[in-house]
């Protein structure tokens, strides 16, 4: 079952579920996780309910690919100055 390209691509991510029941999660057209098991099927019931911005979230921190607040903190701390 493939997602059809729309507002849940607006960031770059998008999902397509396998045969077998794996959830692969791509980022621009590259595959960035793939996703078994009960994580899989938990995950495909949290996209039956979310809007298109929360559903680029979860595919974000699912991948790892998101920005976790701490950059400007952690370029204030003295082994981050040059």
């Amino acid at each position: 079952m493939d997602i059809e390209p729309s507002e849940r691509e607006a960031a770059g991510f998008a999902y397509r579920l396998r045969k077998n029941g794996d959830v692969e999660v791509t980022h621009h057209g590259r595959q960035a996780a793939v996703l078994r098991g009960r994580s899989a099927v938990d995950f495909v019931a949290g996209m039956a309910r979310a809007s298109a911005q929360d559903a680029q979230q979860v595919m974000a921190r699912v991948t790892g690919n998101y920005k976790r607040g701490n950059e400007r903190v952690a370029s204030l701390h003295e082994r981050g100055r040059t």
